[in-house]
């Protein structure tokens, strides 16, 4: 695994999190208990910070990266909640994801986007700058488009998919000794 320091940053990361040998994470990134961080997966904390909250799983292929501090910008972390799934070749760029969400394969949320607890983000889908989410609800589309109330199966699916990715990470590092 590519944990790299940069400048006087290194990542935090919780003993029982998991990175896979091939994902990178730099800089100013703080992993959670029981995280996992899956092949080719990218956080790139080195112009702002980026938090993964406990059992969260960032999926192959996700990108997340932040927004630098400038004079056209305050600049914005990159903030993943506790029991959210990140799915594969997702981005998420200075955006906040609350507790309890799903971010489809190959969606897109941007800078000072919200993305509020018990949300689920459609495949391919674009959150814009900006945007707030609101709990309890799904999400699609280019630009996102609000399109029915989840129901509590779904709401519920959303710890079990933490905790099946908890499991899996378990079983990869026992693997891995």
């Amino acid at each position: 695994m590519a944990i790299r320091k940069f400048k006087h940053w290194t990542p935090q990361i919780a003993a029982s999190a998991w990175v896979d040998e091939s994902a990178v994470v730099i800089g100013r990134c703080a992993l959670g208990e029981a995280v996992s961080i899956w092949p080719n997966a990218t956080l790139r904390g080195d112009v702002n910070e980026i938090k993964i909250g406990d059992r969260s799983n960032i999926q192959d292929g996700v990108v997340v990266h932040t927004t630098h501090e400038s004079d056209m910008t305050k600049g914005s972390q990159c903030i993943v909640g506790k029991d959210v799934t990140v799915g594969h070749n997702a981005v998420l760029h200075g955006c906040v994801i609350e507790d309890e969400c799903l971010i489809g394969m190959g969606a897109v949320v941007l800078d000072n986007a919200v993305v509020q607890k018990h949300v689920l983000v459609g495949a391919n889908s674009l959150v814009p700058p900006g945007k707030v989410l609101e709990s309890g609800y799904l999400y699609v589309g280019s630009p996102v488009k609000k399109v029915r109330p989840l129901s509590e199966e779904e709401k519920a699916f959303f710890k079990y998919s933490a905790e099946h990715y908890v499991e899996l990470k378990n079983a990869y590092q026992e693997s891995e000794q």
